[in-house]
């Protein structure tokens, strides 16, 4: 059930002159907020790409004359529905190369437009992020197509200084848990004044297992100048440390896996029996860097590290090894040829003798033509991690993305996990704990030995989550009017404390985010223009709503402030509502209200505009004393008769309206005191 949080929404309730008396009781008041099941057109998170790419790893081009003199034809007789559906099956025949020619890229920019203008949608997205990742030839005009299509997908962040803002005034309320800490970077017991970086989580025994090029170097000042001037050999090693209940125990490197070549990029199966590692400038590596597997024995002990071999190794670089949770799997990164890019992500599949099969590449959708590197697999969801600088949306130069794996086999369009782990810098080596509740990993920054990455770890961020595929979407609107506004959502998981980074609304008034069903949400709305909007709500299942805001520097009248004929004497049925007004203030320190007075026409027209301040003189003394606020938060004015509902009141209850006391609120002292000028002239 929709619970209110604060007095505002029965406050606004009023505005529609309804007698605080009539308010709608909790009952009604859960249908504040309409839930509805979305009818929508948008994909699901989960949606597979519509094109398929089985021979990727054919290391020629793909040709087939008949098929294209086939859609020649259909293209001549502008036969179209045919045309696209033909063009997408002859393009999902494509190989890398095909990815790195001119003229087999200019069929998928045909399509595209084709498709746009047959209004086949989902397929000319799928197309225009396939030309954005791999053909900057087209890059600002299918930039602007694609985000044309792509409108209701889009995801605006906004500033996270509006969520760090929220999670100071969450503090403040003793019913809900404070989210986790942000941006943390982890102990000295962990980093170094170099970089530490490649890290996994082992489950097995609650260690973390990382890489750092600390080993056998002088911190001094002098001894980092001569290693930067002269290029010293640093070797690279890995390090483990264990939890403990507050801290991790001091890291140590893990020699029974090191040797005089450089290790790291741990990954360690779930059972704790396997670690795969990288090791680099071994005179047995078949490359500059090899993947390795070192198993236990019996006795527990670390066997002799075996080369995974040329169906998965290369004669080039190839790291960062992370295994599926069935450990049928495994996922690496290469920048051996006949790849997309600097560096691809690759996949080997273990067959029936244990045995790793011939490593393929990930494909046009996860890779691009920049880099992709450090995947993470997590433990217990189908779900990819991986950094990347070639992806739709990046914040900063690498960021870290996720995607799904379907039972097709497919995997989705890789999604961004937002500004609170992604920033201005590089992210990489993404690690996550079993439960999904903590994160790890590595971040640039400014140390000692200059630009230095260091590990962090904070609460899982919701864009992070692997289970976060249910859409919760909006609409921010004015209930009378059905004006739409512009401003800022932000959701906080209060079931969990769980962070969810903040999201402008669109110019149409639209949001949504992706959220973990049967959970409760604190939803905030906030707007230049609207008064701000909280509420606690129950997720379940996929979710529409319309959140009623109104407008700023609006009029709220109360019908139970009528003061007696001629008199200004506050009477104690009026209290209840004027405690409203004064909870306003206190709750919105940024408020301020002006109380006008109004009379009907009867009696002198001077002695009514005195009466008329006398009674909004009265209010404002009130509310001032009780509230304790300063002066300048309440403003009043007399205006009489001059300002009626009813211009001709023939009736008692017309003069009565007529009779009124208004209150105008403003979000800023300027706004107010324009305002009473304005009425003074």
């Amino acid at each position: 059930m929709i619970r209110r949080l604060f007095f505002l929404s029965a406050l606004l309730l009023v505005w529609t002159s309804i007698s605080y008396a009539q308010l709608p009781n909790e009952d009604e008041n859960k249908h504040m907020i309409v839930k509805e099941l979305v009818p929508t057109n948008k994909k699901s998170l989960l949606s597979a790409p519509l094109l398929s790419f089985s021979n990727i790893d054919n290391k020629k081009p793909y040709l087939d004359r008949s098929k294209k003199a086939q859609l020649r034809r259909l293209k001549v007789n502008e036969h179209w529905d045919q045309y696209i559906q033909h063009t997408a099956d002859y393009i999902s025949n494509y190989t890398v190369q095909d990815f790195k020619n001119p003229e087999t890229l200019n069929l998928l920019w045909s399509l595209a437009k084709k498709c746009q203008e047959h209004d086949e949608n989902e397929l000319a997205k799928d197309l225009y992020r396939l030309i954005l990742k791999h053909d900057r030839r087209f890059l600002r005009v299918a930039l602007e197509k694609y985000d044309s299509l792509n409108y209701n997908d889009q995801i605006i962040y906004a500033d996270t200084s509006h969520y760090y803002r929220l999670v100071e005034q969450r503090k403040l309320i003793d019913t809900l848990a404070v989210p986790k800490d942000v941006l943390v970077e982890m102990s000295d017991n962990i980093n170094s004044i170099f970089d530490d970086y490649g890290m996994t989580y082992s489950v097995f025994d609650q260690a973390l297992l990382f890489t750092s090029n600390r080993t056998d170097r002088d911190t001094s000042d002098l001894a980092i100048i001569k290693e930067d001037l002269y290029g010293a050999k640093i070797n690279e090693d890995i390090f483990i440390a264990y939890k403990e209940k507050y801290d991790w125990t001091e890291a140590v490197p893990f020699d029974a896996i090191n040797s005089e070549y450089k290790e790291g990029s741990p990954c360690m199966s779930q059972d704790g029996q396997e670690l795969y590692f990288v090791r680099c400038n071994s005179s047995l590596g078949l490359g500059d860097c090899d993947l390795y597997v070192s198993k236990k024995d019996a006795e527990g002990n670390w066997g002799v590290p075996e080369n995974l071999g040329p169906n998965v190794n290369s004669v080039n670089w190839d790291s960062h090894p992370t295994l599926s949770p069935k450990a049928d799997t495994l996922y690496f990164s290469s920048n051996r040829g006949g790849g997309f890019g600097g560096s691809d992500l690759y996949y080997s599949t273990k067959n029936h003798d244990g045995e790793w099969n011939k490593a393929r590449n990930m494909g046009p959708v996860i890779n691009t033509k920049n880099d992709e590197v450090s995947p993470f697999f997590h433990p217990k969801y189908s779900v990819l991690y991986f950094s990347s600088n070639g992806q739709l949306l990046n914040f900063g130069n690498f960021d870290i993305y996720k995607s799904y794996l379907l039972p097709d086999g497919k995997h989705t369009e890789p999604l961004n996990v937002g500004p609170l782990v992604n920033g201005i810098g590089n992210e990489f080596y993404f690690s996550i704990d079993t439960d999904s509740k903590w994160l790890f990993y590595s971040k640039s920054s400014k140390g000692k030995a200059g630009d230095v990455l260091n590990i962090h770890s904070f609460g899982l961020p919701m864009g992070a989550k692997p289970n976060n595929t249910i859409r919760f979407s909006g609409i921010v609107k004015e209930p009378t009017t059905g004006e739409t506004f512009e401003g800022v959502v932000t959701i906080i998981d209060v079931s969990e404390a769980t962070e969810v980074a903040p999201r402008h609304i669109r110019p149409d008034g639209s949001f949504d985010f992706e959220l973990i069903d049967n959970r409760d949400y604190l939803l905030i709305v906030e707007g230049d223009n609207f008064f701000k909007f909280e509420e606690l709500f129950h997720l379940n299942g996929e979710t529409h709503v319309e959140i009623p805001v109104v407008r700023n520097n609006t009029s709220i009248t109360f019908e139970s402030i009528d003061f007696e004929s001629g008199s200004y004497r506050l009477l104690p049925e009026m209290e209840n509502n004027l405690h409203l007004i004064i909870q306003f203030l206190e709750q919105y320190p940024d408020f301020h209200i002006m109380v006008i007075g109004h009379t009907d026409e009867d009696g002198n027209h001077q002695l009514n505009i005195d009466l008329s301040q006398k009674r909004a003189d009265a209010i404002r003394d009130y509310i001032l004393s009780y509230g304790g606020f300063e002066n300048d938060r309440v403003y009043a004015f007399g205006l009489g008769s001059t300002a009626p509902i009813h211009t001709v009141a023939d009736t008692e209850e017309e003069k009565r309206m007529n009779r009124r006391v208004e209150f105008k609120i403003f979000r800023s002292t300027n706004e107010l005191q324009e305002k009473y000028k304005e009425l003074l002239n």
